[in-house]
């Protein structure tokens, strides 16, 4: 359970229309029962933990402007296009002064994510991205919430609710606020953790002009573990808490638009979408709960994926089976890239090298992806059979058979 501060005194709520400061008319007893209520309703939607945060994140500023300034934000310029905005929770909603953060879980049921990474002949996909795509659903949700309080405050008297609900989709620095309102300790990977959920969760943020009660943050719990860090195959978490996104393996599957880097290519593995490893051997989430909402559940032309079937998708085959995905947003050509590494680091197999010849005649390839087909060729023709996983991944997997058999 999190633990909550008492409701304090109602701070000013600014009319930017009349530039006028009025009190908010509820009192303390009628916040402390609307935060209760709160977290009842997001029990009801789905939701697995809700807790408040206050908007000063003024101590994350020069942390996030090292960030950037150090280019680790790659080619994700739209972290630094709002400034210190992300930081500040009420300049992106005009007169927020809370925000509610949520979690909702996905961990999917028959995870196998040991038998996943073990076949090198299978793609690996996150498996936050193997059911429907998060963002509009709990969207959806936060925005039934916000309506419930509004509905509540109108009862008290109270016409000027104002909330703006965030999935993931705006300049905010949702993590540390997630952190602030108890939601779990922000861990070395920059993940949060929760002590009974582990890190498979999504988060949600509603930004609210009422100044409801705070909630308490948990105290790290990672102490000396650095697991995630010694099994990041890219060595992409730089320093604890800090990732280096043009390392990251997610980030160079999903988020970058040209090349993959050729240092990175055999670091990939299979991984054609995202990475879990740092999750996969934290200690934090052998508690994880499975998800309850069956829309996360992993489509089964996704479960256990075979490589060579996925490259053959043409780019109707790929918008169908991925309808309402996450991973349609990288579009075909981003997905035979990723492929293309996966199958050059597979084996060596003659049907491999014929499929990546046949691709090579498609016209719907470009240069990009022609690279990437060049590179694998010459991965196969060059290996020896039997090389398959890297000590890493290896290393990897013993720590799920270990620590996660539930998900292996």
């Amino acid at each position: 359970m999190t633990t909550t501060t008492p409701a304090l005194t109602p701070d000013p709520i600014t009319d930017l229309e009349t530039h006028l400061t009025k009190p908010c008319p509820l009192t303390v007893a009628q916040l402390d029962v609307l935060n209760r209520q709160i977290k009842q309703w997001g029990k009801e939607l789905g939701f697995a933990h809700i807790g408040v945060a206050d908007i000063d994140l003024s101590q994350h500023e020069a942390g996030l402007q090292d960030w950037l300034d150090k280019g680790y934000h790659g080619e994700m310029n739209y972290m630094a296009n709002h400034g210190m905005m992300r930081a500040r929770p009420n300049e992106l909603h005009p007169g927020t002064l809370r925000v509610i953060c949520a979690r909702m879980d996905y961990l999917p049921p028959d995870a196998g994510f040991a038998s996943n990474l073990t076949d090198p002949n299978l793609g690996y996909i996150s498996r936050y991205a193997g059911g429907r795509d998060y963002h509009k659903m709990i969207r959806q949700r936060l925005k039934k919430l916000g309506d419930k309080i509004t509905e509540h405050c109108q009862t008290l008297g109270f016409d000027d609710t104002d909330f703006r609900p965030f999935v993931d989709s705006a300049p905010i620095l949702e993590r540390p606020l997630a952190d602030k309102a108890g939601l779990g300790w922000t861990g070395k990977h920059s993940l949060i953790l929760h002590p009974d959920a582990g890190s498979w969760f999504f988060l949600g943020e509603l930004l609210i002009n009422l100044p409801l009660p705070l909630d308490i943050p948990i105290e790290e719990g990672c102490n000396t573990c650095v697991a995630c860090i010694k099994s990041c195959p890219t060595d992409a978490i730089v320093a604890p808490y800090v990732v280096d996104a043009r390392r990251c393996i997610s980030y160079l599957t999903i988020e970058l638009q040209g090349a993959i880097p050729e240092e990175f290519r055999p670091l990939i593995g299979n991984r054609i979408y995202g990475c879990d490893d740092c999750q996969l051997v934290c200690p934090v989430n052998a508690k994880a709960p499975l998800t309850q909402e069956t829309d996360f559940h992993t489509r089964s032309v996704l479960i256990q994926p075979d490589l060579l079937s996925l490259f053959a998708w043409s780019e109707s085959q790929f918008l169908s089976q991925t309808e309402g995905s996450a991973i349609r947003r990288i579009g075909h050509k981003r997905w035979l890239r990723n492929i293309a590494i996966a199958l050059g680091n597979a084996p060596a197999n003659p049907a491999i090298i014929s499929a990546l010849e046949r691709r090579k005649d498609s016209q719907e390839i470009d240069d990009m992806v022609l690279e990437h087909i060049d590179w694998a060729l010459l991965q196969q023709t060059q290996k020896a059979p039997l090389e398959t996983l890297s000590r890493k991944t290896q290393r990897v997997i013993r720590s799920i058979q270990k620590g996660l058999p539930r998900d292996a």
